[in-house]
């Protein structure tokens, strides 16, 4: 189910030079930040869960899923090179699965690595916060990453529509309403890492963690599962 030559293909295409810009910003900002707030307010618990909680994982870890997860297929399905991959012998499940493990790595380092990082900065893990958030934006990159690529398979919009989700649905009504948290991977993720925090109230979900555990493999599964079906109506005649 993992297919070197695609993932090779994928990767390059999602570490270009533009892509890889846009991907680097992100996480020097985050850096950027919290090095300002370590310089101004010293070590303090609660900023550190505040600054990793509301920008890595609100902000920083969907927009950076949507670069990757849209960026892993997006691009081939508008430009038509799709269809000369999916005229070699390659299985489309293979193609999907393939593409996805490029994402959530691209995701992941691209996001759990400055997450730990700046937790670090911010109270050198005081609290197992730095370890906490960076499982969080761990378990999220796998989410995202199936949900944008997804996302990439069945509209020439992803992009756009994947920005909307992530600064609106995540950052912003995932946030502040409350019936919207409970279908919010930001929230499925902090439950994680509120578990892996000890419970030590810098750390709070709205949505349990057994529930929370049970969307995110139910989510990245039926995406990844869709993306498959989608990409087999995209096959060449004759293929399947």
């Amino acid at each position: 189910m993992y297919h070197p030559t695609v993932a090779r293909l994928t990767y390059r295409a999602l570490l270009g030079r533009r892509r890889a810009a846009i991907l680097f910003l992100l996480p020097g900002l985050l850096l950027l930040i919290a090095a300002a707030v370590r310089a101004f307010n010293g070590a303090d618990d609660q900023i550190a869960a505040d600054v990793l909680g509301g920008f890595a994982l609100a902000t920083m870890v969907p927009l950076i899923g949507v670069i990757a997860g849209t960026g892993a297929i997006g691009p081939e399905i508008d430009d038509g090179s799709i269809v000369y991959l999916l005229a070699k012998p390659v299985k489309r499940p293979t193609i999907i699965v393939t593409k996805l493990t490029v994402a959530i790595a691209v995701t992941m380092v691209f996001s759990a690595i400055p997450t730990f990082l700046a937790g670090l900065i911010l109270n050198g893990n005081g609290q197992q916060i730095a370890i906490s958030y960076t499982i969080a934006a761990l378990v999220a990159s796998i989410a995202y990453s199936s949900l944008f690529l997804l996302l990439g398979t069945i509209s020439r919009h992803a992009v756009v529509i994947g920005l909307v989700y992530a600064l609106v649905w995540e950052a912003l009504f995932g946030t502040l309403i409350e019936g919207a948290r409970t279908l919010s991977v930001q929230q499925w993720s902090l439950a994680v890492a509120q578990k892996a925090s000890g419970d030590n109230g810098m750390i709070a979900s709205d949505v349990g963690l057994p529930v929370a555990v049970t969307l995110l493999v139910a989510v990245t599964v039926a995406a990844t599962w869709y993306a498959g079906q989608k990409l087999r109506t995209l096959a060449p005649a004759g293929e399947e």
